[in-house]
């Protein structure tokens, strides 16, 4: 099965024969591998400058290990990661997804297998980066929430609210300040026939 879309992949790995594996098993599904880290750090300093579309990164790595080196890559240029391993660990999984990772494969993986586990990383990073936005449009809307709580102290005559720092202002110009709300200006029927008695309403 040929990828319907060519995906950018980096490759880390220390063991040259398995990398070598991993990348005709890319090549074949027609992805295209633009480079290829042995260790950790390797794999992150290549991820922030060759910005690709997905890495896939084994876990024992020297420098720096996979797990890390994924936590790494989550928080300074996020991108799919898949991880590769030799032991079908369910803490290490635990860990992984912790670190952002969206999907793992056993050594030596299938060209089948690689094709599925990029397919679940990539839906899976997009709905993290969907989600990542939503907080933060959340996060901008509550800041720009100004709540009104607790007692005001108003005047019982002219009915200005006294703020905290022991002014007094009028209620329009209070509640503009901690809400978010604008005026727009009319008579009640009670102060209509008040101000104006000869006014009949129909």
């Amino acid at each position: 099965m040929v990828a319907s879309k060519p995906l950018r992949v980096v490759i880390a790995d220390d063991q040259e024969s398995m990398s070598a594996i991993v990348r005709r098993q890319l090549v074949k599904i027609g992805h295209v591998v633009i480079g290829k880290a042995t260790n950790g750090r390797q794999a992150v300093e290549m991820t922030q400058v060759l910005q690709p579309d997905i890495v896939l990164m084994d876990i024992e790595m020297p420098e720096m290990d996979g797990l890390e080196a994924a936590r790494l890559i989550h928080e300074q240029c996020p991108r799919p990661v898949v991880l590769l391993t030799g032991h079908d660990d369910p803490e290490m999984v635990r860990k992984a997804s912790q670190a952002g990772v969206g999907a793992y494969l056993m050594k030596p993986p299938s060209a089948p297998e690689i094709e599925r586990a990029i397919i679940i990383a990539v839906a899976r990073f997009a709905d993290l980066i969907e989600l990542r936005r939503l907080n933060i449009e959340l996060q901008l809307a509550l800041d720009n929430v100004k709540a009104l709580n607790g007692l005001l102290p108003i005047c019982a005559s002219c009915k200005k609210i006294r703020d905290d720092k022991g002014y007094w202002e009028g209620v329009e110009s209070y509640i503009k300040k901690h809400a978010d709300v604008e005026f727009s200006h009319g008579l009640c029927p009670d102060c209509i026939t008040r101000l104006y008695p000869e006014y009949k309403p129909k």
